[in-house]
């Protein structure tokens, strides 16, 4: 069985983020949705609503798991037995980033972790979880860049 991990902070879950999930559904038989608990971070939502709110909007695609994890990814690949992961890109400026962690990933696995990358559909690229927070913190109209669950819960935030 094919199976991939999409690691991320999902703070929140965009339309970006489930385009890529929902392509990656298409092609592994199992995606674990994985919400990184960082304490390095002050999040907007905690790491159970995030959760939360990515089981919502994936909840018709019988292949996705979500659920978090803390600590090295290649831990918790190991954990699960996932020799994949998948990363996002919007732009030039990610797949450095993402390029740097993969080989991190890579050598500190020796080899058995290995990172696919997935350009994110062109209605989303310009679209970031932070855009999201920051509209959203000054009541501004976020409803094109996320679902109307997740609109719910920033304007529960924001109030």
């Amino acid at each position: 069985m094919a199976s991939i991990i999409y690691p991320g902070s999902f703070d929140p879950v965009t339309f970006g983020h489930i385009d890529i999930i929902k392509r990656a559904s298409r092609n592994y038989d199992l995606v674990y949705v994985s919400v990184l608990d960082n304490n390095q971070k002050t999040p907007l939502f905690t790491v159970e609503e995030r959760v939360k709110m990515l089981q919502d909007v994936t909840k018709d695609f019988d292949n996705v798991i979500v659920e978090s994890f803390s600590g090295l990814l290649i831990d918790y690949a190991k954990k699960k037995k996932v020799h994949m992961v998948l990363r996002g890109l919007r732009a030039l400026t990610d797949f450095e980033y993402e390029l740097h962690m993969a080989q991190t990933n890579s050598i500190i696995s020796g080899g058995t972790l290995e990172t696919v990358f997935m350009s994110t559909d062109m209605e989303y690229s310009y679209l970031s979880s932070s855009t999201v927070r920051e509209v959203a913190r000054y009541h501004g109209d976020v409803s094109k860049f996320v679902p109307d669950s997740v609109l719910k819960c920033l304007n529960d935030k924001f109030r």
